[in-house]
Formats: structure tokens, sequence, C-alpha cells
């Protein structure tokens, strides 16, 4: 199942990133976890593990307050799993602590990588995913559904946008 998924990620992450070759997401979703040194990799190579990781973790389970794909994921959980994992970097666990952190990016600079927030409980930034690029984002939705790639413009999630953050990594 666990290669099943991260086969299904490599596909994905090649209709997300065309630019990327077919070797190099086949091998960069084949490690798990992927691991990112503090230096040498741009932004982007390391946004693109990011992207990898985050789409091989669609399916799990929502479990409020859950940060595994072994017991499953909230929101914030989902998001600090994936930059714990990928890039060494401890996120504070909530979406409101995480809307703090980084810099603020508009809605048309988005980037693969960057954090999206948004108004779920009617209160700003109680929602988080991670945006993967074509107005797109990957997060933990809520009790009785998996995480799943979502769309920003649909018209659920664009009424309740709140903004995104890229985290220096």
């Amino acid at each position: 199942m666990k290669k099943t998924l991260t086969t299904l990620a490599a596909l994905i992450a090649l209709a997300v990133l065309p630019a990327l070759a077919a070797d190099e997401v086949a091998e960069a979703a084949a490690v798990s976890p992927v691991t990112v040194s503090a230096g040498g990799s741009g932004y982007f190579d390391r946004a693109h593990e990011l992207v990898v990781h985050t789409l091989a973790l669609i399916g799990v389970n929502y479990k409020y307050g859950g940060g595994s794909p072994d017991s499953g994921f909230d929101c914030s959980g989902l998001v600090s799993h994936v930059f714990q994992e990928v890039i060494g970097l401890t996120l504070p666990r909530n979406s409101q602590a995480m809307s703090r952190v980084g810099k603020k990016v508009e809605k048309t600079n988005l980037q693969p990588g960057d954090l999206v927030f948004f108004n779920t409980r009617r209160r700003p930034f109680s929602h988080v995913g991670i945006y993967i690029g074509e107005e797109r984002f990957v997060h933990a939705p809520s009790r009785g559904r998996d995480v799943e790639v979502s769309n920003l413009h649909s018209r659920y999630w664009n009424k309740r946008y709140n903004g995104a953050r890229r985290v220096n990594f």
C-alpha cells in the first residue's frame, strides 16, 4: 500500500511540476522519509521534496490531534510532520501559530511548499494545508475524511482563504 501511494505521489508530482523529469520524481518519491541537508539545495529543490512527501500521504485518515501516518493527521499535524521529516524544521503545532511563521505571500505569488490558511471554524487561520502548485493544496480536512488534494478556487476554499506564508528553509 505504501509503495502504491509513493508511486501515485510521483505520478501526481509529474502533473504538478511538469518541468521535472520523471526519473527525478521517481527517485525522490522512493526515499521515505525524504532527507534534505541544510545547505546545497535550492529553495525549489526542497519545495519539490516537500510536495512529493506530502502527496505520498494522500489517503491517510484524519484524526484530531494526530501527527503521524500510522495514527492519522489533523491539518496542523500533517504540515508539522511533513516539514519535520523533509526539512528537519519543527513548526508550531497549531494552525494559528503557524500563521505567524515565515513571511506573508500574496495569493498570486504562491509557490509549492507554501502554507495556505483558511477560516473553517469561524476564526481566522483555523485550517492549514501545503500548496503544491496549479491552484491546489494538500490538507487533512475533517473527521471521516482522508488527507486529500483540494483546489484553492473551489467555492468552499476560496470563500474561506485567509492567506499564505513561506517558511524559510
